[in-house]
C-alpha cells in the first residue's frame, strides 16, 4: 500500500486538547512506551474522525499495525467523549445567550439487523434512510453548544427533544429558543415559523399567510441559519456521515466529535 502527505481542516487547538488528554491518561497509567508519541495518536484520531480513512489506510501512514490503530482510535474517542458537556453544562452557557437555535438532524448508519423488523425504528420517513436522530443546539453566531445522545432515526425531532429534557431545560431557565415547525407546541420560549391554516375542514384547503407573517418567517429563517452551519459542520467530520460501527455505540463517537468541534469554536 502506498502512503502520501495529505492535510484536513482541524483547528490545531482541538488536536492539542486530545494530545493532552493522552498525556495525563499515560501518566496516570504509568506508560512507559508507545510506537506513537501522544501527539502522533491524537493526529492518528483525528484524522480517523475528520476523513474517516481505514484502518489499514492509517496504518500504513503512521507505519504501525492495524490492531495498534484500533486500540489508538478507541482510546482517544473514550477521552473525548468523557470530556463532553452534558445538558446540564450546556444550559449554562446557553444562559449566557441572547437566544439559542434548536434543530434535529439525521446521521445515516449501515449496521443495522432487519430481523423481526428491528430496523424499523431507525428508518426516517421522512428522508427515507436509516439513521440516528441527534438534537443540536447552536449559539446565534453558529457554535455548538450542545448534542444530544443519538435516538433511533424513527424518533420525530420534538419527542426526542422532550425526552432529552430540552424543551423543559429551555423553559425552566426561561431561555429563547428558534426552531423549525417540527417543535411546534414546544412552549413559550422556543419561536417556530408561522404555519398556513386550514380555511375549510372539508375541502382541507389552506388560507395563504399574509404578507406580514412571511415577513416573520423570513426574519425567522435567518435567525435560524447559523444552526444550520452547525449541522453541516457535524457532517464534515467524514466518520459521521455514514455511521458504519453498531449503532449501540454510536453514542461515543458522536460525544468525541462533539467535544473537538467545542474545541475548534
Amino acid at each position: 500500500m502506498l502512503s502520501y502527505p495529505s492535510g484536513m481542516t482541524v483547528s490545531s487547538r482541538a488536536l492539542n486538547l486530545l494530545a493532552d488528554l493522552l498525556r495525563g491518561h499515560r501518566a496516570a497509567r504509568g506508560t512507559r512506551w508507545r510506537k506513537l508519541a501522544a501527539g502522533r495518536q491524537a493526529l492518528l484520531v483525528v484524522a480517523h474522525l475528520r476523513k474517516n480513512d481505514t484502518y489499514a489506510e492509517l496504518a500504513c501512514g503512521f507505519g504501525v499495525g492495524t490492531s495498534t490503530v484500533y486500540r489508538y482510535i478507541q482510546e482517544g474517542i473514550e477521552l473525548l467523549a468523557a470530556k463532553a458537556p452534558t445538558l446540564e453544562q450546556a444550559i449554562e452557557v446557553a444562559k449566557r445567550k441572547a437566544f439559542v437555535i434548536l434543530d434535529g438532524t439525521l446521521l445515516r448508519i449501515d449496521r443495522v439487523g432487519m430481523a423481526s423488523g428491528y430496523d424499523r425504528a431507525f428508518y426516517s420517513g421522512k428522508h427515507k434512510a436509516h439513521g440516528l436522530n441527534v438534537q443540536v443546539i447552536a449559539d446565534p453566531v453558529g457554535r455548538l453548544v450542545w448534542i444530544s445522545p443519538p435516538m433511533p432515526g424513527a424518533r420525530h425531532d420534538m419527542g426526542a427533544a422532550r425526552e432529552h429534557g430540552i424543551i423543559d431545560a429551555l423553559a425552566e431557565h426561561e431561555i429563547p429558543a428558534a426552531a423549525d415547525t417540527a417543535y411546534q407546541g414546544a412552549g413559550p420560549t422556543v419561536a417556530v415559523p408561522q404555519r398556513r391554516r386550514r380555511k375549510d375542514p372539508d375541502t382541507g384547503r389552506f388560507r395563504k399567510l399574509s404578507r406580514h407573517q412571511k415577513d416573520v418567517n423570513t426574519a425567522h429563517a435567518h435567525r435560524r441559519g447559523p444552526g444550520e452551519r452547525v449541522n453541516a459542520e457535524l457532517k464534515n467530520w467524514r466518520v459521521l456521515r455514514k455511521i458504519r460501527s453498531s449503532p449501540n455505540t454510536a453514542d461515543r463517537l458522536i460525544a468525541a466529535v462533539q467535544t473537538l468541534m467545542i474545541a475548534s469554536a
